[in-house]
């Protein structure tokens, strides 16, 4: 029996270093998946769309879409259910995080920044309308102060409270001797480019996925999130 087609899909960017550091993600997947047709979508921005990575498959083949999303938002809960409603045998994973692999990247990209015990860490997320993916958020933020047994203070970007620059703000006015960014975001792009604009003055970790190769524990949680939604698994 034919392995059901992985689509990937991300939220798209006109970021030419985040287009290709997505990319390569796919690319490792499906390296690790030699048996399994991968392609590479996107719900937003850049093309194909969710409509045109599902008409390059035949119609009788079963696909598993896995959302390349840090938080289930308005386009994990709505618009890849709409955009693939007209196919029947399609299923979407659940969204990357929150999950305990994500923490591990993320203290792999603080690492070389060094943080100190005096210094405040703040968790730079994009934000979302939908508050059950902020709050997706809030909980890698809870899950990365365990993991590093420090306070952790998480920084909007859009949408809702606190605001990066207000939580960079009062981690200073609290008398932190330096502030690091921790970056919950997936790619270079429009809101990394803003983080770091928001964060003069403050330490700010790469992306999740940047110019170098994508961290194991990425491409194993992508692969895992499509091998949970085969049938018997």
């Amino acid at each position: 029996m034919t392995a059901p087609a992985l689509i990937a899909i991300s939220h798209g960017t006109s970021s030419a270093a985040g287009q290709a550091a997505v990319e390569a993600l796919a690319a490792a997947v499906a390296a690790q998946l030699p048996d399994v047709m991968v392609r590479l979508g996107h719900v937003d921005v850049q093309q194909p769309d969710v409509a045109a990575s599902l008409a390059d498959i035949d119609e009788a083949q079963p696909v598993v879409i896995v959302p390349l999303l840090l938080s289930a938002g308005y386009h994990v809960r709505i618009d890849l259910k709409e955009q693939s409603a007209h196919r029947h045998n399609v299923t979407i994973s659940p969204a990357l995080g929150p999950d305990p692999r994500l923490v591990d990247a993320l203290i792999a990209r603080l690492a070389p920044l060094n943080p100190a015990h005096a210094d405040a860490i703040v968790l730079a997320v994009a934000g979302s309308s939908d508050e059950r993916a902020n709050e997706d958020c809030r909980t890698i933020g809870r899950m990365l102060s365990e993991r590093l047994d420090r306070a952790v203070t998480v920084g909007f970007l859009a949408a809702t409270e606190p605001r990066l620059g207000t939580a960079l703000e009062a981690a200073r006015e609290a008398g932190a001797e330096r502030v690091v960014v921790a970056n919950y975001l997936l790619a270079p792009g429009y809101f990394h480019d803003l983080a770091t604009r928001l964060a003069e003055g403050a330490h700010v970790a790469r992306p999740l996925l940047d110019d170098d190769e994508p961290a194991g524990e990425l491409v194993a949680l992508v692969v895992d999130r499509y091998r949970s939604m085969l049938p018997g698994d």
